[in-house]
């Protein structure tokens, strides 16, 4: 029997929400929302297609379809309208890929607080793989080949490979030659790669040679997409699947098309226009786009700095705008202030330095690890007003909002005996 409750990192955004409303000062660091003002641009789609309230059809209007295809053609992965499909989120598209796709799922630990949680929504077995020292967001390729023989040896059928890069929890982006030999496994094992590529548009260094495993594998790839980091359009609900091109893969996406018809129909038609403008990619928005990853990368290695001068460990961030500190050298400082394990450090940074942070059992870890993530984009404040003087600094940690929360994350971090309140 699947335990429902309230996905985690959604769970904590309500009491951080809560906490605040009753005075108390919270440095969110818990929620992976890109905070950032919405394109003017953007906006004018949005408003340009309030007119558009018909169904449509379900994968999506000619226009996005093509925008998208685009979009994809544009990252070495020739692409045609049949291949793709427009949705009210990639959530959405997720969900509906483990509703489709027979067998059971191998997860990375750490992973994304939803891949596991649907996968169980599904009726399938979660099976768990450790990530490899460099990166988090793919499997470790030995252990995954191991993984798949010693699931099949006790009688289960491990089918799917969810894949991320950027990571989230990591905030790292998997090599090409990691993506090589995982496709190599995939190859050898007969499993579906599902490259969840939400964060790829937010790499912090422009030279990163990014490789997709469907640039490898085609035929035993999907891609998921969407627009609510890179443009920070979370609340707008714009995803998108590029599914392989040939008979295997556009009967998946018939077959995703058919969940869609039963539970959201189809992407809001102004939704469409706003998708349509921004996978067409404009120059004008292609250059918010990269400014934005450049200030998420700043953040991050600002933060990641701070863990490190901590005495903790963290994989240097190359993506998206979070870090994964590795607290293990303090356990015995933390254990005299009754920190054992991640939830309780979760709780003590809340509780006594007004930090908020989603402990890594949330994500699949070790319970007892004494790691979390730290999401840094809402560092730049929570007002326009604050979020344009971020995005305008030439070094956004000397605006003096962000070098406020700043300092009081290096005092959380550092685990003064003075607490901040």
């Amino acid at each position: 029997m699947v335990i429902r409750k309230i996905s985690p990192n959604l769970a904590l955004d309500h009491q951080v929400s809560l906490r605040r409303a009753a005075g108390e000062p919270i440095v969110h660091l818990g929620f992976g929302e890109a905070r950032l003002p919405v394109f003017p641009g953007l906006v004018e789609r949005l408003a340009a297609g309030a007119g558009r309230n018909s169904y449509g059809p379900v994968p999506g209007h000619p226009g996005v379809l093509r925008a998208v295809a685009g979009y994809f053609a544009r990252r070495a992965l020739p692409t045609t309208e049949e291949q793709v499909i427009v949705a009210p989120g990639s959530k959405a598209l997720l969900m509906a890929l483990q509703l489709v796709v027979p067998g059971d799922v191998l997860l990375t630990e750490p992973c994304w607080v939803t891949y596991a949680p649907q996968a169980l929504e599904a009726g399938k077995r979660v099976i768990g793989v450790p990530v490899p020292a460099e990166c988090g967001g793919v499997p470790d390729p030995d252990a995954l080949r191991e993984a798949v023989r010693a699931a099949r040896a006790e009688g289960a059928n491990p089918r799917i490979v969810v894949l991320t890069a950027p990571d989230n929890p990591t905030g790292t982006t998997a090599t090409p030659d990691l993506v090589r030999r995982i496709c190599a496994v995939a190859e050898e094992e007969d499993l579906l790669l599902v490259s969840d590529e939400i964060y790829r548009d937010l790499v912090h260094d422009p030279d990163f040679e990014y490789l997709s495993p469907a640039e490898v594998a085609p035929s035993r790839t999907v891609v998921v997409t969407g627009l609510s980091k890179s443009l920070a359009l979370g609340g707008w609900r714009i995803g998108a699947a590029r599914f392989p091109a040939d008979e295997a893969g556009l009967r998946m996406r018939a077959d995703v098309a058919s969940v869609a018809s039963e539970i959201w129909s189809t992407l809001a038609g102004p939704m469409q226009e706003v998708a349509e403008y921004a996978f067409d990619e404009p120059a004008e928005l292609v250059a918010r786009r990269d400014a934005d990853a450049r200030l998420h990368g700043a953040l991050a290695r600002a933060v990641q700095d701070l863990v490190v001068k901590a005495g903790a460990l963290s994989r240097p961030p190359t993506g998206g705008f979070y870090v994964y500190p590795d607290f293990e050298p303090l356990r015995g400082q933390l254990a005299h202030q009754g920190v054992v394990d991640g939830e309780s450090l979760q709780e003590h940074l809340v509780t006594h330095y007004g930090v908020a942070v989603l402990a890594g059992t949330h994500f699949g870890d070790d319970p007892r690890a004494l790691r979390f993530r730290a999401a840094t984009s809402v560092l730049y404040g929570d007002t326009p007003e604050l979020q344009h003087a971020a995005m305008a600094a030439e070094d956004p940690t000397t605006v003096p909002h962000v070098a406020e929360a700043l300092t009081a994350i290096e005092l959380a971090f550092t685990f003064s005996k003075a607490a901040v309140r």
